[in-house]
């Protein structure tokens, strides 16, 4: 997998995780839907979540009634903040949270820290060991015509891996639109394995022990925040 593994916050099967993946998406949605119009054909970006949150088999109807209270006057407002946090061993964090109340979540963040003994950083305290890329995982065997195409498209390609048959794609943020468009175009039924824009360590490191057991205890505790949608990590995990 080289430096890019797919993102640490899984999105597991059980009845309240799926709860809280839904509803993560439903604020995502709403939020996207509000600021940029409620048409997805209109608006590329809540067209493209709408796509990623049907593959997480969101049901229709939290899609439909999220778009449908964007449409409406003086809703609420969600704003996407970050934290940075420094976990046990020489583990480092960045947690994405989406929150309608900003002092809620971040005692509930700083909880989770605080149950294992470790503590949240301040801003760039972590950040300047990750780059924000957007990565896309899908199988093909069309790899020298993608790679070609989009080298003609200008897109900015800062990894290219094929893994068996399974490519892997990195490029900056601002073309993760267009890397869609040019991969769609070749491959009409691409099915992405992994599909993200986040956060990801430049260097890795590996915990054992009471280390590896405290770092598992803290995710575990910032997944059961509700406001918190993704977390980045640097640990290595098999």
């Amino acid at each position: 997998m080289g430096r890019f593994p797919n993102i640490a916050a899984s999105k597991a099967k059980t009845g309240a995780q799926k709860a809280k993946l839904y509803s993560s998406f439903a604020k995502e949605i709403y939020q996207t839907a509000k600021n940029g119009g409620t048409d997805p054909n209109g608006n590329l970006n809540l067209r493209r979540l709408i796509e990623k949150a049907k593959k997480e088999q969101v049901p229709s109807d939290v899609i439909n009634r999220a778009i449908e209270k964007a449409k409406k006057t003086g809703a609420e407002d969600y704003q996407v903040i970050l934290y940075e946090g420094f976990g046990p061993g020489a583990s480092t964090l960045i947690i994405r949270t989406m929150t309608d109340n900003v002092n809620r979540t971040v005692a509930e963040v700083r909880t989770a820290f605080n149950k294992v003994h470790k503590s949240l950083g301040v801003t760039n305290s972590v950040s300047y060991n990750y780059d924000y890329l957007t990565l896309v995982r899908f199988k093909s065997d069309k790899e020298e015509e993608i790679f070609n195409t989009l080298l003609e498209q200008g897109i900015d390609i800062i990894d290219f891996e094929n893994e068996e048959g399974t490519l892997i794609i990195t490029c900056p943020p601002n073309y993760q639109h267009k890397l869609k468009d040019v991969l769609e175009t070749i491959e009409p039924n691409i099915d992405y394995l992994v599909d993200e824009t986040g956060y990801y360590a430049k260097d890795k490191v590996t915990l054992a022990n009471e280390e590896l057991e405290e770092f598992q205890k803290l995710i575990r505790f910032l997944e059961d925040v509700e406001d918190v949608t993704d977390i980045y990590h640097n640990v290595e995990l098999n």
